[in-house]
C-alpha cells in the first residue's frame, strides 16, 4: 500500500501492529476525551450537559459509519486486518466493549454527579407521579392539543406486520392484551421528533423555557406518551411498556460511473439509507423479555449489539437542558467581532472588503473573527457589486437558512456569471445540498458537482471584478465550511486575498473542477489528490535532512484527524533525525508518540472546549523568519488525500505566519491546559499544575488574545 523508503528513506521501522494505533479504538478515546470534559467538576454545568449531548451524537454517528461499514465488510467477505493487524471480528469484539462501557459511564455520569447538581440549581428533571395538580392540567392540555394528534400507534399480528423503525428514533414498545381473547400483542409508538422532548411544566402557558426567574421542572416527553397510553389504544389491557432504539447503517455507497445521473443516483441510495441494517439496539433495563426477544429477532441483530442502559435513551434531547438561559451556567459569553482590517477606525461600520483586501492580505480566525462581517460579507458585498462579473464558490455544508446561498442567487438573477460546486455527498447533508443543489439551479447559478469519483472538501471563493487595472481576482481559502451557524462554534482559519499567485490557482482549480484541466500546475496551493501528500512529504523530508546536518529542524502539524501511513512513517523518520514535531489532534491519532528509538522527539496534545478545533495547519521550520505555513481543508486521513479535491494555501505575510506559530506555542505550553497522548494510546488531561492551581484554558487565552488586539489602536 505504501513504501516508506519512497521518499529517500532506507531505515527499518517496526512492524505496523508496533508503530501504529487503531483508527476506531482512537476514535473512541477521543469520545472518551469528550465524557472527562463532561465528568470536569469545574465546568459551567450547562457545558457539562451539552458535552453528554455531543457523547451521544458522536456514538450514533460512530455506529451508524465506522461500526456499520466494518459489519458490512465482514458480511461480505471483503473485511481485511486493521492497521495494526487485528483480525476484524475481534475489532468489532473490541469496539463494542468498550463503547458498552463508554455509555454506561455517560449514563451513570448523568444520574449521579450532574444530574443533581441540576437539581441544586432548580433544574429538576420529574416524572408523572411527581407533578402537582397544576402542572398535570398543563400537561394533559399539552397532550391533548400537540402531542395526541401526531401520534401513530402500529400494533403488530397477523394483519399488521412488523412496522419500520427509523434509525435514531425513539420509540416506546408496548405489551397488551385483548380483554376478551386473552391475546398478547405488541405495538410500537414513536415518539414525534417534530416537538421538544424536555417540557418545562413549570412554565407558564406562553413559555416552556426556564430561565433564572423560576425553577424548571422538565418532564420527557416519552413519559408524557407513556401516561397516556391508554387513550392510544382504548379497550386494551396494557401490560407493559418500554423505551428502545435502533441505529442503521447510515453510509452511502454511490456508484459515479455516469456523472450525469449522480444527483438520481444519490436521490435513490437516500431512499435506501433509511432502510440500513440495524447495528446497535438500546433498550431500557426494564425491557419486558417478550419485547426484547421480538426486537432482536425482527431486526437481526444479536446480543452483543443490544445495549441497555437507563433512562433518558438518546441523550442528544440534553440540548434542550444544555439551552437553559442561564448564563451562571454556562461560559462567559464570548461575542465573535469584526476583524481589525474589516472595521472603521473610529467605529464599528464594515468597510469596503475589496479596498481592505487592496491594501493587505487579511487572515481571519473564527469564531474569534466574525464570519458574518467576513466571508459572508465578502460574497454579499460581491453579489451587489456592479463591477464583478462573476463568483465562483465551492459548498460543502451549509446552513438552513443560508446567506452565501441568498448572496449567489442574488449575483445570478443580477446578471453575474456564478458557479458553484456542490458536493452532493458530504455525509448527513446529501438531502440538503440537494435541495441547495436545486436552487441555484432555477436562480440561474451554474451547478456542477465536481470531478467523478472524488468529493469536493476544498473551502474556496473567486471574485472576478472589473477594475482600472483591469480584472481583479479576490480569493478566499479557508479550513472550514460556508457554514454561518457552525463558523459561531468552530474553529477554522480563512484568508482572505488579492494575491495574483492564488488567483491563478484558484482559477486553475474552478476549471478543473467545472471542466478538464487534469494537469493543473500551483504556485501557492497544494491540491488534493495529486499534491498534498507528496508536498507535504517533501516538506517532513526536508526538516529530516535539516536535522541529520545537525540544523535545526521542527514540524507542527494541527489536524482533526491522522491516519495516513506515509505521513506517520515520515514523522517517525524525521524524529529518529532528531526533528522536534508537534501534533495538535482533535480527533483520530494512529501515531504513537514517545517511542525511543522511533517517536521520541514526537509530542501530541489535544484541546476539547467551547469551540471545536477544526482548522488544518501545518508549519516547516524552526525559526520563525523562515518558516513554510500551509491552512487548508485536509486532514491526513486516506479519504482527504486520495479520494477528495482539498487545497491547502501557502502563507506569505510574516504577520501570519507568527500568529500561527504562536498557537503552537500557546497549545504546547506547559501552563495550557491539554490533553496528552502516551505511546499506548492513552490520553491523559493534564489541568493543574503540581499545586493543584487551574492550568490556563486555551480558548480563553485565545479569546483575551483577540479582544486585546481589537481595542489596541493599529498603526
Amino acid at each position: 500500500m505504501y513504501d516508506v523508503t519512497a521518499f529517500g528513506q532506507e531505515h527499518e521501522l517496526p512492524a505496523p501492529p508496533d508503530r501504529f494505533l487503531d483508527r476506531e479504538l482512537s476514535w473512541l478515546a477521543f469520545n472518551e476525551r469528550v465524557l472527562e470534559m463532561a465528568a470536569d467538576q469545574q465546568m459551567p454545568l450547562l457545558e457539562r450537559v451539552n458535552f453528554l449531548s455531543i457523547f451521544a451524537s458522536n456514538l450514533d454517528e460512530f455506529f451508524m459509519v465506522r461500526v456499520a461499514g466494518l459489519k458490512r465488510r465482514i458480511a461480505t467477505g471483503l473485511a481485511v486486518p486493521s492497521i495494526t493487524g487485528a483480525q476484524p471480528r475481534a475489532v468489532m469484539r473490541s469496539l463494542g466493549k468498550h463503547s458498552h462501557q463508554l455509555m454506561e459511564r455517560h449514563a451513570e455520569l448523568l444520574k449521579s454527579d450532574i444530574g443533581p447538581k441540576l437539581r441544586d440549581e432548580g433544574i429538576y428533571p420529574v416524572s408523572m407521579h411527581e407533578l402537582t395538580s397544576d402542572e398535570r392540567v398543563l400537561v394533559d392540555e399539552f397532550f391533548q392539543t400537540r402531542v395526541f394528534p401526531v401520534l401513530t400507534p402500529l400494533a403488530v399480528d397477523p394483519a399488521h406486520p412488523f412496522p419500520y423503525i427509523s434509525g435514531l428514533s425513539l420509540n416506546l414498545g408496548v405489551l397488551l392484551k385483548h380483554p376478551h381473547t386473552g391475546n398478547e400483542v405488541f405495538a410500537r409508538v414513536k415518539v414525534p421528533q417534530i416537538l421538544p422532548r424536555f417540557i418545562n411544566v413549570s412554565a407558564t402557558a406562553d413559555s416552556r423555557q426556564a430561565s433564572a426567574e423560576f425553577p424548571a421542572r422538565l418532564l420527557a416527553l416519552e413519559d408524557i406518551i407513556a401516561a397516556n397510553l391508554g387513550q392510544l389504544f382504548e379497550g386494551m389491557e396494557i401490560l407493559d411498556h418500554s423505551l428502545f432504539r435502533v441505529t442503521r447503517n447510515e453510509d452511502l455507497e454511490v456508484e459515479e460511473d455516469d456523472a450525469e445521473n449522480l444527483l438520481k443516483a444519490l436521490e435513490k441510495e437516500l431512499l435506501r439509507r433509511r432502510f440500513g441494517p440495524a447495528v446497535r439496539l438500546e433498550v431500557t433495563e426494564d425491557l419486558h423479555p417478550r419485547i426484547r426477544e421480538l426486537l432482536k429477532s425482527e431486526l437481526g441483530i444479536d446480543d452483543s449489539e443490544i445495549y441497555e442502559l437507563p433512562n433518558p435513551l438518546d441523550m442528544r434531547g440534553l440540548t434542550v437542558i444544555a439551552d437553559i438561559n442561564r448564563d451562571d451556567l454556562h461560559f462567559p459569553k464570548a461575542v465573535p467581532a469584526m476583524n481589525r482590517y474589516l472595521s472603521q477606525t473610529e467605529s464599528s461600520e464594515q468597510v469596503d472588503i475589496f479596498e481592505a483586501m487592496r491594501e493587505r492580505d487579511i487572515l481571519l480566525h473564527h469564531p474569534y473573527d466574525s464570519f458574518s462581517t467576513s466571508v459572508q460579507a465578502f460574497l454579499e458585498q460581491a453579489a451587489a457589486d456592479p463591477k464583478v462579473l462573476a463568483i465562483k464558490q465551492t459548498l460543502y455544508r451549509t446552513s438552513g437558512d443560508s446567506p452565501i446561498i441568498d448572496a449567489l442567487i442574488d449575483a445570478a438573477q443580477a446578471g453575474k456569471q456564478v458557479l458553484a460546486v456542490v458536493e452532493i455527498k458530504a455525509r448527513f447533508d446529501e438531502e440538503a445540498n440537494i435541495t441547495w443543489a436545486r436552487q441555484l439551479e432555477r436562480a440561474g447559478v451554474h451547478v456542477v458537482y465536481g470531478i467523478v469519483g472524488l468529493k469536493t472538501h476544498a473551502k474556496l471563493s473567486l471574485v472576478i471584478r472589473q477594475e482600472a487595472s483591469g480584472l481583479v481576482r479576490y480569493c478566499h481559502v479557508g479550513t472550514g465550511n460556508y457554514h454561518p451557524k457552525t463558523a459561531r462554534g468552530y474553529e477554522d482559519f480563512g484568508l482572505l486575498t488579492q494575491d495574483r499567485e492564488v488567483g491563478q490557482d484558484l482559477t486553475k482549480l474552478f476549471n478543473q473542477l467545472s471542466g478538464y484541466a487534469p494537469h493543473a500546475d500551483y504556485s501557492r496551493l497544494l491540491v488534493a489528490p495529486s499534491m498534498v501528500r507528496e508536498g507535504l512529504l517533501e516538506h517532513i523530508t526536508a526538516e529530516t535532512e535539516h536535522a541529520r546536518a545537525g540544523r535545526p529542524a521542527s514540524i507542527r502539524i494541527k489536524v482533526n484527524s491522522i491516519v495516513d501511513e506515509a505521513i506517520i512513517d515520515a514523522l517517525y523518520l524525521a524524529s529518529r533525525a532528531g526533528v522536534q514535531v508537534e501534533l495538535f489532534v482533535r480527533g483520530i491519532c494512529s501515531i504513537r508518540p514517545g517511542i525511543k528509538g522511533l517517536s521520541e522527539n514526537i509530542q501530541v496534545r489535544s484541546v476539547l472546549g467551547r469551540y471545536l478545533e477544526h482548522s488544518r495547519l501545518f508549519v516547516f521550520g524552526s525559526a520563525r523568519s523562515e518558516l513554510t505555513v500551509y491552512i487548508g481543508s485536509a486532514d491526513l486521513m486516506h479519504r482527504n488525500l486520495d479520494r477528495r479535491v482539498e487545497a491547502l494555501v501557502r502563507l506569505t505575510s510574516p504577520e501570519h505566519i507568527a500568529e500561527i506559530d504562536g498557537l503552537f506555542d500557546l497549545a504546547f505550553a506547559p501552563t495550557t491546559s491539554s490533553f496528552h497522548l502516551g505511546p499506548g494510546g492513552i490520553w491523559n488531561r493534564h489541568y493543574e499544575d503540581t499545586e493543584g492551581n487551574r492550568l490556563d484554558d486555551y480558548q480563553s487565552e485565545l479569546i483575551r488574545r483577540h479582544h486585546r488586539r481589537r481595542t489596541v489602536p493599529q498603526a
